[in-house]
This record gives C-alpha cells, structure tokens and sequence, in this order.
C-alpha cells in the first residue's frame, strides 16, 4: 500500500509574498491542486474550509460528513482526508502554518479552539443563513487582502482568521449548556489537559485512572467532565484515540497489524483486534480492504 501523503503549503503556492499562508476559492483551489488532493491525504498545516454551494462528501479521519450550502470544515496537521464533490462545488479555502499565527498571538494558541485542539470535537459547523452571510463576509475579506502587498498585511489576515476561529468556537459551544459558567470553563479546561496528556501516553497508559491521578481528580469525575464536554466516556475518548492512531498507521506504515498493535501497546493482537472491532464496527484487515479499495 502507498503511504498517505503529506502536503506542504508551498505546493499550492504561487509566488505570493506570504509563505506560511494560503487561500483560494474552492473552484480553483481543486484545479491547482488536483494533482496532490485527489486522493487521501494528509497536511503539515491548519486548515478551514467553507462551501457556498455544491454537494458532497468529505471524510476526515475516516468519519464521514455530508457537504452542502453552509458546511464549515476546520482541519488539523496529520489528520487524513479526502472528498467527493459536486461539478458545481464552490466555496473558500485557507491554510495556515502553526508559525505564522503563534509567533504574532504568544497567549493565544491555536489548539485552544476546540475543532483544533481535541481529536473527538467534530470537524464539520452548519452555518444558518445568517452566519453564513457573514462567514462569506470575513473569506472574502481574507481573499482580497491575501492578492495585496499593502502594509500590515499579515497583521489583517491574522485578525480575520482568528474572527471566522472565535466565531466558530462561539457556535460550537450554543449546545454546551454550561459553557458561561465557570464550572462549564473549568470542565472544558479539564478536558483539554486530559486530551493533552492522552496524547503524550496513549500508547503505554490506556486507564481511566492512570489520566484521572495525573490530573488531581477521581476517576468519576474525570468521566462526568468527558460526558459533559464530549458526551462519550472518559475510557471511550482513551480508546476512540488509539483506534484512530491504528487507523492512520494501517494506511501510511509498512508494517504487520501485529507489529502495529505491538507500537500501541497490545502485546495480545487479538485483544488488539477486539478493541478495534468493538470501536469501528470492523476487523483491521477489513478497514484495510476498504481504504485500499
């Protein structure tokens, strides 16, 4: 099997004088760049995308979502997607490197908004018409200032990527009730630390309660704040992380599933596949006879 590919900005780059940014509508944007996205791939770079028209689909970690009129789409470094589109797709696209906005907003990391900085939050926001409009508004406004060398330039594009973030975190929360109390804040915070470290331990530490020690809390709660924030278990976000990591490296890596279950901690492969199974609703050699295909 060919490993997924990694793109790089500067593939769909064309002489412009910001190098870390990029954007286009999605008419063109499939035409410059056919050669690289036609097939499943992954990116070194942020990524938000806007349709304005057309249908489709678009899978993004091998979940599944329906593109239409008002679909929003945030897409992380190392996730792999691919889509089905329309003849008359349309829309905005744009990428980021994880430089160009950090180095300008020390205090505001780019994880921090939650379609960026947790692996179970969806990708996909369904705007209504009226956050549409005004969605299509700040793109536009981004795709005028990206054709221009006036001054303070990336200082504009900053400011307008971080409106469609912060206005895209503000619809995400509308049905997470408590999210302007503090105890809301102080569950969602708890929950990006717990992600933050399942993504340094996932491989040797798979216990609820090896997550709930290192962060000061009983294992109930731990599980109260993921059934909150996320509505899944605490051990499910544990386990839905791991798959989705073996998912990744039965598509890139030339390895045995044996030899992948052994990198992620299953010294038994066929608890390995059970695990596997019971998550995705299919066998390791299933999914790969599927995505092969």
């Amino acid at each position: 099997m060919n490993p997924i590919s990694v793109l790089h900005i500067d593939l769909f780059q064309a002489g412009k004088n910001t190098s870390d940014f990029y954007f286009n509508t999605m008419k063109n944007h499939l035409v410059v760049g056919h050669r690289h996205i036609e097939k499943p791939h992954r990116h070194d770079f942020y990524a938000a995308v806007l349709f304005t028209q057309g249908t489709g689909v678009h899978e993004i970690d091998f979940q599944r979502y329906e593109v239409s009129e008002g679909s929003l789409f945030f897409l992380s470094p190392g996730q792999i997607h691919s889509w089905e589109l329309s003849e008359d797709i349309d829309g905005y696209i744009f990428f980021c490197s994880q430089e160009f906005y950090e180095m300008h907003y020390v205090n505001q990391k780019l994880r921090n908004f939650p379609f960026f900085g947790s692996v179970s939050f969806p990708r996909k926001l369904q705007l209504d018409a009226e956050e549409l409009v005004k969605n299509i508004s700040l793109f536009m406004e981004l795709g005028e200032e990206y054709q221009t060398k006036n001054i303070m330039k990336e200082g504009l594009i900053l400011s307008l990527m971080s409106q469609v973030f912060i206005n895209a975190s503000r619809l995400f929360s509308r049905d997470f009730d408590t999210a302007d109390s503090a105890a809301g804040l102080s569950y969602f915070k708890h929950y990006q630390d717990f992600e933050n470290l399942i993504e340094q331990n996932f491989t040797k530490h798979k216990s609820i309660t090896y997550y709930a020690s290192l962060l000061g809390i009983s294992s109930k709660h731990l599980n109260r704040i993921a059934q909150t924030v996320v509505q899944k278990t605490a051990t499910d976000v544990i386990t839905e992380r791991v798959v989705l990591e073996a998912k990744r490296m039965l598509m890139y890596l030339d390895e045995s599933l044996v030899e992948i279950a052994f990198r992620l901690g299953y010294e038994e492969y066929s608890y390995f596949v059970r695990v596997f199974r019971k998550s995705s609703g299919m066998t390791p050699t299933q999914f790969m006879r599927k995505y092969k295909a």
